[in-house]
């Protein structure tokens, strides 16, 4: 993923309900949950813009409950065909 695009999807504690929580987070989508909890995903073009998502998510106090990282895929929403590299 080094040099590489890539998709994320990071779990954040909190809802974060404020349409401007997107431009903060490099126009990713930002879907708050029922549980409380924040999905921010979308595509990234390479690794140093994760490290700055991330930053900007420790930056701001969030709390961060996960991360997952997969290759681009060219499927549709709701297909979710994610090889993913999760830490919680």
């Amino acid at each position: 993923m080094s040099g590489s695009a890539c998709h994320v999807r990071v779990r954040v504690g909190g809802e974060l309900t404020s349409e401007s929580w997107s431009a903060i987070f490099m126009g990713l989508a930002v879907e708050p949950a029922a549980d409380s909890t924040t999905l921010v995903s979308g595509e990234l073009p390479d690794q140093a813009a994760l490290h700055g998502l991330l930053a900007a998510i420790r930056d701001l106090g969030l709390t961060l409950l996960s991360v997952a990282t997969s290759a681009p895929t060219e499927t549709g929403p709701g297909e979710d065909r994610h090889r993913s590299e999760e830490a919680r």
